[in-house]
């Protein structure tokens, strides 16, 4: 399967009809709306040269799996805050899945939903489960009284993200874990959104996260407890920026509960005018603000 993104002022509608009308082979799989003028196909041969040549295509990827980086190893989170904890703010895990009945959610997990037509099944919903708690979950969490809304990722996410951020929505996106400049990861090279590393407890870049002056800002990523699955009261100790970002995203979650709603641009300045410079380990030119609750 392929995703093509389609120059702005293209028609969709004309380019995939001319697409159909030439093959008998190709299969339209989704019509992307709203954040992404696009589609994604089965596409063979002479089907496939047609769209990589057309003049309406901004660009075309094949399709893959998102695997998530972390690595096996802190107390918990625990509640940063005694006001909104995030109450009425919901929270969207863009992984692999959640254990929604898992007791740290206490019903405040559901799905909303799946892209790609891949069942996932157990495995799959590890990590999104331990990264749900660490941003909302009762007992692990920053935001332990917003809602938590599973969907799964398949395409890449750069343009969505852009557009979803320029209608007012706040992400908060992995630098990754291969200790690279995070410029060159997608998604966590979106400029508008905030892109976060990890340090372990003593504030240190830990050895595995990217980095680059596409971070906004570092939080805990080593050795964090929180939720895992085989059990509604299971958990596990895990590494990774995985673990850093969905802090930094009941950090928000909370703000916006506290003290309303901001647009992405401002809520990202509020996040690091709050921020403490105390990470140290990262390389020159890239922040060392430490993501804090206010």
């Amino acid at each position: 399967m392929y995703v093509t993104k389609l120059k702005d002022g293209v028609s969709k509608d004309s380019h995939i009809a001319k697409l159909l009308s030439s093959t008998s082979d190709s299969k339209i799989e989704y019509k992307y709306e709203q954040v992404f003028h696009g589609y994604a196909a089965e596409l063979k041969g002479k089907d496939l040269d047609y769209v990589r040549q057309s003049s309406d295509v901004e660009y075309i990827l094949e399709d893959g799996i998102f695997t998530i980086q972390y690595e096996t190893a802190v107390e918990p989170v625990g509640q940063l805050s005694k006001r909104a904890n995030g109450s009425g703010v919901d929270v969207y895990g863009v992984d692999t899945g959640i254990y929604t009945a898992h007791s740290s959610f206490g019903g405040r997990a559901r799905w909303g939903a799946t892209y790609g037509g891949v069942s996932w099944g157990t495995i799959a919903r590890v990590l999104t489960s331990d990264t749900a708690a660490t941003a909302v979950g009762n007992t692990y969490g920053v935001a332990t009284s917003a809602n938590v809304i599973a969907v799964k990722a398949n395409s890449a996410l750069d343009s969505a993200i852009t557009t979803a951020i320029g209608k007012g929505i706040h992400f908060t996106v992995a630098a990754g874990n291969s200790n690279v400049d995070a410029a060159n990861t997608s998604p966590a090279r979106v400029a508008a959104a905030n892109t976060i590393g990890a340090v372990d407890s003593s504030n240190r870049k830990a050895s595995f996260s990217n980095y680059g002056r596409v971070l906004d800002a570092w939080a805990l990523g080593v050795n964090v407890l929180s939720a895992w699955i085989g059990s509604t009261t299971a958990t596990n100790t895990i590494s990774g920026t995985s673990m850093a970002t969905p802090f930094v995203a009941g950090v928000l979650a909370v703000a916006i509960g506290d003290y309303g709603n901001k647009s992405p641009a401002e809520l990202s300045a509020d996040l690091k005018s709050h921020a403490r410079a105390v990470v140290t380990g990262a390389p020159s030119g890239t922040t060392n603000l430490l993501a804090t609750k206010w």
